[in-house]
């Protein structure tokens, strides 16, 4: 035990530190990164949106980041599976903690995410955040959109979010629609993955049936991402119930005959091509979890966006 530690979360003394606080106890940061508003130094930033007053079922997905983080606590300081590395030897990665809603006051909530997240970005940090419903997607979609410009959209979910919108409406169900609008992603190069309702339109984004995911090997699914998105700089958002309830059913609003989490993690998996600006893992609503199923499969995604995004780095460092 001497060389053992506790809260690692407050007590690391550095950002690329292992941890070693058992798996039971200790702060519940995002896989033990240490917490702090201290952006310098920070290469990956992860970041939770407790807020889901946009939901059109259940609600409960404000818990989702406390409930991912929980889950993340499984994950130790070995060399992460598949990825084969500790993932923060060399990424420096932080906790910054949840973006500060007023629960009495949404025209704000946009706003307020949006300045959130462009302050992360102006640091230079790759920012992956834990939602949340999927409205949260939108204002901080407009805060990489101001850097990088129309965005490739990458979107895992069972829903197309492209439903009519009007100004100032806050809905989960409207998001991309507003998005493609507005010019902050570039719908020739955008796709959804495991779509299995139907939207009035689609604002010419290209679909991948959940039948249609039944049917390839992920192999061939990621070759239709990758060659879809080109080298667009892309922002992948991942919506819980992109996955069959039977592997998620922690979500507001799940929808039967969707992909297992392995099948998506092994498409995830083949996406290190992407240029991959930012991400997040939405729609987590722990009060319909089993056994935290729902919270292990959003904080492993998270997990994989983390790993395709150290291994880049690795790559630009050569």
């Amino acid at each position: 035990m001497a060389n053992k530690s506790i809260d690692h979360a407050i007590t690391a003394k550095s950002l690329t530190a292992a941890a070693s606080d058992p798996t039971h106890a200790g702060i519940l940061s995002f896989m033990r990164r240490k917490y702090t508003k201290e952006l310098k130094g920070a290469e990956a930033v992860v970041w939770g949106i407790p807020f889901d007053a946009a939901t059109s079922n259940r609600p409960g997905a404000r818990f989702g980041p406390q409930a991912i983080r929980r889950a993340s606590a499984i994950f130790d300081n070995d060399p992460q599976y598949p990825f084969q590395r500790d993932l923060f030897a060399d990424m420096a990665t932080i906790d910054y903690g949840d973006c500060l809603l007023d629960y009495g006051n949404h025209a704000k909530t946009p706003q307020t995410i949006e300045r959130e997240a462009s302050k992360v970005l102006k640091s230079g940090a790759y920012l992956l955040t834990l939602g949340g419903d999927h409205f949260v997607t939108y204002p901080i979609l407009r805060a990489h959109a101001a850097l990088h410009g129309p965005l490739a959209l990458v979107q895992f979910d069972a829903h197309q979010d492209t439903w009519p919108d009007e100004k100032g409406r806050i809905d989960h169900g409207s998001f991309v629609g507003r998005a493609a609008r507005e010019g902050l992603i570039d719908v020739e190069r955008s796709i959804q993955i495991g779509i299995r309702t139907h939207a009035p339109e689609d604002c010419g984004l290209r679909i991948v049936y959940g039948y249609e995911l039944e049917e390839m090997r992920a192999e061939e699914i990621a070759d239709i991402i990758i060659r879809h998105v080109d080298n667009r700089p892309a922002y992948l958002t991942f919506d819980i119930d992109c996955l069959d309830p039977a592997f998620a059913p922690g979500t507001g609003t799940p929808v039967a005959g969707g992909p297992s989490s392995a099948k998506i993690l092994s498409v995830l998996r083949k996406l290190g091509a992407l240029h991959i600006v930012g991400s997040d893992v939405v729609e987590v609503a722990p009060a319909y979890d089993h056994a935290d199923l729902t919270a292990i499969a959003g904080s492993t995604i998270a997990m994989y966006m983390l790993g395709l995004r150290a291994e880049r780095l690795a790559e630009r460092r050569g």
